[in-house]
């Protein structure tokens, strides 16, 4: 499989030690197999004045089924829980990978909503669920990164 991650630099060396802690999936390291997806990470640091570089890489799919990994095949309750214990700093998980939707833009701002207590959880989800996630695939161990994650090359877009 083939994964991109966006960046103001190329990337050969991954590492979970430079990754905020309250994003989506918690601490890691993020990737995506979605080009335009990793080239639209990309765009926010051409905005800043800085290079936009997208950095590819290759794993074996098997990776995922040896590693402790979550999926999550759509928005949903559990999503929204997970993503909200990692954002807060609550998250008490040990799994390796996490593989599921972005909180992109539109995504993100429902989620403040409901974090805000603005909407109700049921209006939440009705809402999600009408969004169609893009994919992120979160590498949260540094030596899972380094066994499985296998850097090719990188272009500047």
């Amino acid at each position: 499989m083939i994964l991109f991650h966006g960046s103001d630099r190329q990337i050969a060396k991954p590492d979970v030690f430079h990754s905020r802690k309250e994003e989506d999936f918690g601490a890691g390291f993020y990737t995506t197999p979605i080009e335009e997806q990793a080239r639209n990470w990309c765009r926010k640091f051409v905005r800043r004045g800085k290079q936009g570089i997208v950095s590819v890489y290759t794993v074996d799919e098997m990776t995922f089924e040896k590693c402790r990994t979550k999926r999550f095949a759509a928005y949903s309750e559990e999503w929204l829980d997970f993503v909200s214990q990692c954002r807060t700093g609550q998250d008490r998980s040990d799994y390796d990978i996490v593989i599921g939707g972005v909180a992109d833009d539109r995504v993100f701002d429902t989620i403040e909503l409901y974090f805000e207590h603005l909407i109700s959880r049921a209006e939440a989800i009705g809402r999600l669920e009408m969004e169609k996630p893009n994919l992120q695939i979160c590498f949260r161990g540094q030596e899972i990164l380094d066994r499985y994650l296998k850097f090719e090359r990188s272009y500047h877009i």
